[in-house]
């Protein structure tokens, strides 16, 4: 069915992607309730984040991913930087309470994801895409023709619905160019160029991505204002002369060390008065939830080297790379838009 990129649909497919997105949340839960007894640890050890990790032998990364996930249950509390257990944890999920329901979680012990999230949570290192044992590390496993092709369609099937979110979020009224960094099938760009008639966009991705995206926004009629180019957004050039810069459901594959790299590649590339637009879903201040927003970041942390950053941790991250003037606003399905600007 043909539709225009700024159509809405007439329901609200929320609670469809929180299905997809909170998959893996249960399997996470049940790796450290069963595997680690992590609330029976806490019960008796109230602890930083960084005490947790080095109490249980367990990565920082995938530990403050399950810290969030368990705050946004109701599970613990943060106070001070000190994780203690609430008394729902301590009465259904600690050894010795008469309402202890570790066993009940225990016939889940052997499903594969929650193997996997007890060597993530171990190494930090990131499982293969789907638990697939034969499979690769997605971001290796997107250099692939066939992964990249399933894996690109994906993204895009979701992109027109929040991409038009997103486009009305913004205005871009004042900007001329904008590059959309790691766009995949250049959804994002597209719709924004529909948006904003005057606007020229370029997707920046890697091979074999570029070449699927060319041939998408050709088919959606936007390849006399949206190109393509070519090259990894760590190690390549950036294509010069936009003044906005997107990274939408980019930054939250990689880790803190990539995230702040990429945010200084993009002050650094941006002219001033040059904006910056985050689309994601992001955690709140004091990270506590949203729900949705940390069960969707247990399959990130599972299968990717990053997970879902909170509005203060971006925050922190934008001021030292220089930029200024950061805003925040939700737009759909449990997602925002950040910006920033270069002064």
């Amino acid at each position: 069915m043909t539709i225009s990129l700024l159509d809405r649909p007439a329901t609200d497919p929320t609670r469809l992607y929180r299905y997809r997105d909170g998959l893996y949340a249960v399997d996470l839960l049940t790796a450290a309730i069963v595997h680690f007894d992590l609330f029976t640890w806490l019960g008796a050890h109230p602890s930083t984040l960084e005490e947790v990790c080095d109490g249980l032998g367990l990565a920082r990364r995938p530990v403050d991913v399950l810290i969030t996930l368990a705050a946004a249950n109701g599970l613990v509390v943060r106070r001070n930087g000190v994780i203690t257990i609430t008394d729902m944890a301590q009465e259904h999920l600690t050894t010795g309470s008469a309402f202890n329901l570790a066993a009940y979680y225990a016939s889940l012990k052997d499903r594969p994801v929650v193997q996997d999230f007890v060597r993530v949570l171990r190494t930090g290192q990131p499982a293969h895409w789907g638990g697939d044992k034969a499979g690769q590390d997605w971001h290796v496993s997107m250099e692939q023709e066939e992964f990249a092709r399933r894996f690109t369609a994906a993204m895009d099937c979701r992109g027109g619905y929040l991409g038009a979110a997103v486009a009305a979020s913004l205005d871009l009224t004042a900007h001329e160019r904008l590059l959309d960094i790691g766009g995949g099938s250049g959804i994002y760009a597209c719709v924004i160029a529909a948006r904003f008639p005057h606007l020229l966009a370029t997707v920046f991705d890697q091979a074999p991505v570029d070449r699927i995206a060319a041939t998408l926004i050709a088919e959606r009629g936007f390849a006399d204002r949206v190109s393509v180019v070519a090259g990894s957004f760590f190690d390549s050039a950036w294509p010069t002369g936009h003044d906005v810069h997107l990274f939408s459901n980019v930054l939250h594959d990689w880790d803190q060390l990539e995230v702040e790299q990429l945010l200084r590649r993009s002050f650094n590339s941006l002219p001033p008065g040059g904006l910056l637009v985050i689309h994601d879903a992001f955690i709140n201040d004091d990270k506590t939830g949203p729900l949705p927003v940390a069960e969707y970041s247990a399959i990130l942390m599972h299968s990717t080297q990053g997970k879902c950053y909170s509005t203060s941790e971006y925050h922190a991250y934008l001021t030292q790379a220089g930029f200024s003037d950061v805003t925040f606003r939700e737009t759909a399905a449990d997602r925002g838009v950040m910006t920033a600007r270069r002064s």
